[in-house]
């Protein structure tokens, strides 16, 4: 067990501590506010059950792990539903990843669709995956991150070069203009 003719081991590294943030969160019922320590970078994360029906919005920063029934739009960082989740309504977040129903346009960057999934409604998403056995009616629209665009570069006009083949709008060769009188 022991070797005492090899030299020691390195101390352990002692765990540092994780950085902290107070948030102050209200007492509905008190009206008091109490601060609540919460690690720096960790999103806050939240699930509403099954058998629990929300007749109106949910919104938030943060996970939401969705297993109720939502007639409403629902918009927060990354959401997960249920196979018992439904939502009626328009969705929005960074992820989403769907087991259960969604009825209405969702608006992602990226949209995952799992076999259990039934969704009826637009999708408008960078990157997508459909599961085999998944139910969705409706259009998929890719949007990109718009890339920045090059500084223009001006260059000067040739005589020589002329693009009479090639037609291009908001631009006239004048040479060419003048023969039609």
């Amino acid at each position: 067990m022991f070797n005492k003719t090899s030299k020691p081991a390195s101390p352990a590294a002692k765990p540092q501590p994780v950085p902290t943030h107070v948030v102050e969160a209200s007492n509905s019922s008190s009206g008091s506010a109490a601060p609540v320590r919460r690690p720096v970078g960790v999103r806050p994360s939240s699930s509403l059950g099954a058998g629990l029906i929300i007749d109106g919005n949910v919104t938030g920063s943060g996970d939401l792990h969705l297993d109720a029934v939502v007639r409403g739009d629902v918009k927060v960082d990354h959401l997960t539903v249920g196979e018992s989740g439904s939502i009626e309504g328009k969705v929005d977040a960074e992820t989403i990843e769907v087991r259960g129903r969604i009825v209405g346009a969702i608006t992602g960057k990226q949209v995952k669709l799992q076999a259990t999934a039934y969704v009826e409604g637009d999708i408008t998403h960078e990157a997508l995956a459909i599961d085999v056995g998944a139910y969705f009616q409706g259009r998929c629209l890719q949007s990109r991150r718009p890339e920045p665009t090059p500084a223009p570069t001006v260059a000067a006009p040739t005589a020589a070069a002329s693009d009479y083949g090639t037609p291009s709008l908001g631009t006239y060769d004048m040479n060419a203009l003048s023969d039609l009188k």
